[in-house]
């Protein structure tokens, strides 16, 4: 199969497994990209029945009180000024399965519910500004590159830098990855972001482009790759503990919310596609504005039923909220509503963690698995009809769907704007953010990974994509590489070389220690 050409799973030739297809180069992603849609809808199926990615994590419910005045960007009411509205939260891990420690270093989501009176509104992100991918057709061979050989079993860094280095938009969040904030302490010192560009509509109808950051009140703090690999195996559970721990003793950890708006006519001659999720904007540009704090104040009553039954969708919006040209949000618009589907069933959005707890809830939804609640006989069910059942009204919903974009399906990317490449961004992150220490950890945390039975085909692109965000950093991983890599072949020629006839090498020999010290490192 290696080599050959690509096809849908009944043997039809695909003419790209790159670009989805869209109505223009910012419209919307098309239901008829039937590719797309088979490769979303099978990859949400391959787990059952943990979550295909995120699958272990930990949760607890607070509240959002907004403390400054955002409303002429946003109608939404759970952003109007004094609002408070109760929220659920869930941290995890993105590759690791359900006993997986929580030391790893992966990046950590950052989901949380809101349950408005409009409705619940869902914010699906991680714990860094950007993500590896720009477009969501790759997300399954993303994630798949970063979990285990079908042979093996075992996970494999030849594969995650066999994938990363061919696609270089996943620079500037490895970068990241590899940085202090790829494990952090715990969940309560890691700050969270909305990731995507979302829209923001005022009363007037006025539209903005908007980023959520939620910046931890307790400090950023991380933990050393040595300190995390001990972690692993004395306390694999650190961090679903620290924050159980913490709320239970009343240390109610908290973040402060901020966002960055863009007027939605600065997006086109912005100096990076603002919708690239690769991407950040600059804070010089686009100043963080304050809007509240978020607080965590209240464990769930069962783990199961309110953080494993969780469901949390970007398809969630209010009114005064919406989506972007976003490819990859775009794509997690129908992904995850089908993944749960899927995982938890038809009428997953009945069970406890996940219904509407503010808002009126009027569906013309019946039956399948696990129904419990219904309608009464009176009442239709089939709109329109005559006989007063529940009927649209375009008052009171949003139109977060809208934005001007061109009519031709193309498969095109992202409009290329001044400063769009792939390492510039991931670079000012090392020389301009990256403290010297930070640097040397970084440097010391991509050799440890990347001299790990990395072939020397995919070493060659690994140094590559490093000297391309920083000519320095390259020089010294390709040193630090290439010196274990020769320090190990040394120690296994000498362990060979010293067993005479009729002995056995004895435990702990230079050939094992070297292989426990480079494992260690990564």
């Amino acid at each position: 199969m290696t080599g050959s050409f690509t096809t849908s799973n009944t043997g039809v030739p695909i003419e790209d497994d790159n670009q989805s297809l869209t109505a223009g180069t910012q419209g919307p992603i098309l239901l008829h990209d039937w590719y797309l849609i088979e490769k979303l809808a099978q990859f949400n199926r391959e787990r059952v029945p943990e979550r295909v990615v995120h699958a272990k994590g930990s949760g607890a419910y607070g509240e959002l009180v907004v403390t400054n005045d955002v409303s002429k960007y946003t109608k939404a009411k759970l952003f109007q000024p004094g609002a408070k509205t109760e929220s659920l939260a869930r941290f995890s891990t993105v590759a690791g399965e359900q006993g997986s420690p929580d030391t790893w270093r992966d990046p950590r989501g950052f989901s949380l519910k809101f349950y408005t009176e409009d409705g619940n509104y869902d914010l699906v992100g991680n714990n860094t500004p950007v993500f590896f991918i720009r477009d969501t057709i790759k997300f399954p061979d993303f994630i798949r590159s970063q979990k285990r050989l079908p042979g093996s079993g075992l996970r494999d860094h030849n594969m995650q830098w066999d994938f990363w280095t061919l696609r270089p938009e996943s620079a500037h969040q490895v970068t990241w990855l590899m940085g202090d904030r790829g494990i952090p302490k715990s969940y309560r010192h890691m700050n969270g972001y909305g990731s995507h560009t979302y829209q923001w509509i005022n009363e007037a109808g006025e539209r903005f482009w908007v980023k959520y950051h939620f910046k931890t009140d307790q400090g950023i703090d991380f933990l050393t790759q040595e300190q995390a690999d001990k972690l692993a195996g004395s306390d694999p559970d650190l961090h679903r503990a620290d924050l159980y721990n913490a709320i239970e003793e009343g240390n109610f950890p908290s973040w402060s919310l901020k966002v960055q708006i863009m007027p939605v006519d600065e997006a086109e001659g912005y100096r990076v596609n603002p919708f690239d999720l690769t991407k950040v904007w600059s804070h010089k540009d686009y100043p963080l504005i304050d809007v509240g704090t978020y607080t965590l104040n209240r464990n769930p009553e069962n783990f199961f039923v309110d953080i494993e039954q969780a469901a949390f969708e970007p398809s969630n919006i209010v009114p005064g909220i919406g989506f972007s040209p976003d490819k990859m949000l775009l794509g997690r618009v129908f992904s995850y509503a089908d993944a749960h589907r899927y995982r938890i069933g038809t009428n997953y959005a009945e069970l406890p963690p996940n219904r509407a707890r503010a808002a009126e809830v009027n569906s013309y939804s019946k039956e399948g698995s696990m129904r419990h609640t219904f309608n009464g006989p009176e009442v239709p069910v089939y709109a329109p009809n005559s006989y007063g059942g529940p009927h649209a009204d375009p008052s009171r919903a949003g139109d977060g769907g809208m934005w001007e974009f061109d009519g031709a399906a193309v498969r095109a990317g992202y409009i290329q704007h001044p400063e769009d490449d792939d390492f510039s961004q991931a670079g000012t992150l090392v020389r301009e953010v990256m403290d010297p220490a930070a640097r040397k950890r970084l440097a010391d945390n991509i050799i440890g990974h990347a001299s790990n039975n990395v072939t020397e085909e995919v070493l060659a692109r690994v140094f590559q994509y490093w000297t391309n965000v920083d000519a320095e950093l390259g020089a010294k991983v390709e040193a630090g590489v290439r010196a274990n890599l020769a320090s190990a072949d040394g120690a296994a020629e000498q362990s060979s070389a010293k067993p005479q006839e009729g002995q056995s090498s004895a435990p702990g020999t230079s050939e094992e220690r070297s292989a426990v010290e480079v494992g260690a490192q990564s």
